[in-house]
């Protein structure tokens, strides 16, 4: 059941995103004149509090490295938890489309809390209060920020971070006057994340690339005959393998409805070509003049240059179509008698 290994990163992308909202914290230090002669920038890092206590309450040693300074702030997750508000159906899906252009079909994402501790350590009453009005005044007390929670198919989504609690403030000054002082207190944050299961790395049979229709003479398809069949495919509107079919052997404004090129003898009347960003259809081919219709399906009608490369738009382009390009379609109609059936698994008539 477990055998499809997938590490999306979520929770460490989550984890460094909340981080992020508080490393540009600064205490100010004003003299009499409320001017500034000291700026701090307040340091975080991800570990528990009780470590950072620890190395505080360690006597100095000149031979090993300086004792922790204040103020500082650490932050550390807690218990995840299951969030069944935000919970959707098991069996429903949605469509993305990869960065590789394919298609990919996934499951809705599972709702889960994550709890992260932010602990602010000082050693004076002011320093604290300057850092804790940084903060508060964002969380309303949620505090969204967007997280690219899954790079290959794009995923993006805003993560509430929501402000639950805010300790009161703890004074660990006790013992002579050698204890150094320390306040803490304690702000408790809920990111209420998403986690998504495997993403399928290529998926090319989840989009429908033709369309077949079969018209018969009556409802019952075994005793009436086909009269008709009607195929619908993808038709690019731009080149896409960049074959440089040949070259233009004039200049060519907006209004001009026919051109020469270098070489024709590979292109094909009642089909597209495309220079630079225009596209357009050729109705007629003598020797090497083509006579066209500027600026087909939409494009736009542009001045060209001599030596301009002629693309024409093959059949090639049509399998490089992306779902999330503009296209437009071939269409194809064949009219029958025979009565016979198209058999999807076999791929035939039967």
């Amino acid at each position: 059941m477990f055998a499809n290994s997938s590490y999306n990163q979520i929770i460490r992308k989550t984890i460094i995103a909340f981080g992020t909202l508080f490393n540009n914290i600064y205490i100010h230090h004003q003299n009499e004149d409320t001017e500034d002669f000291s700026v701090i920038k307040v340091p975080i890092r991800y570990g528990p509090i009780q470590k950072f206590l620890a190395r505080l309450e360690e006597k100095p040693d000149p031979r090993k490295r300086q004792a922790i300074t204040l103020p500082r702030m650490s932050y550390e997750i807690g218990k995840l938890s299951y969030d069944s508000s935000r919970k959707t159906s098991k069996l429903q899906t949605f469509n993305a489309i990869t960065t590789g252009g394919n298609p990919a079909k996934l499951y809705m994402p599972v709702p889960y809390n994550l709890p992260i501790q932010l602990s602010i350590i000082t050693k004076f009453n002011d320093d604290m209060f300057e850092i804790i009005e940084q903060i508060l005044p964002y969380f309303t007390p949620e505090l969204n920020v967007t997280i690219n929670l899954i790079k290959e198919i794009g995923e993006k989504r805003d993560i509430p971070i929501v402000l639950n609690d805010v300790s009161a403030l703890q004074d660990d000054y006790e013992g002579n006057f050698e204890t150094r002082r320390n306040l803490i207190c304690t702000l408790s944050f809920t990111a209420k994340i998403y986690l998504f299961g495997p993403i399928p790395s290529d998926n090319n049979g989840n989009i429908i690339k033709k369309v077949q229709v079969d018209y018969h003479s009556g409802t019952n398809i075994k005793n009436s005959s086909r009269q008709l069949r009607y195929i619908a495919t993808p038709r690019a509107i731009k080149d896409y393998d960049n074959d440089q079919t040949t070259t233009l052997a004039q200049d060519l404004n907006e209004n001009e409805l026919s051109f020469t090129v270098s070489d024709a003898t590979s292109l094909v009347p009642d089909t597209y070509i495309s220079i630079g960003t225009e596209e357009m259809l050729i109705k007629s081919i003598s020797e090497n003049t083509l006579v066209v219709v500027r600026g087909a399906d939409g494009t736009p009608i542009s001045s060209h240059e001599e030596g301009d490369a002629v693309n024409a738009i093959t059949a090639a382009d049509d399998e490089l179509v992306l779902p999330t390009d503009d296209y437009e379609f071939n269409e194809d109609t064949f009219d029958f008698g025979d009565g016979r059936i198209y058999s999807p698994r076999k791929g035939i008539d039967v």
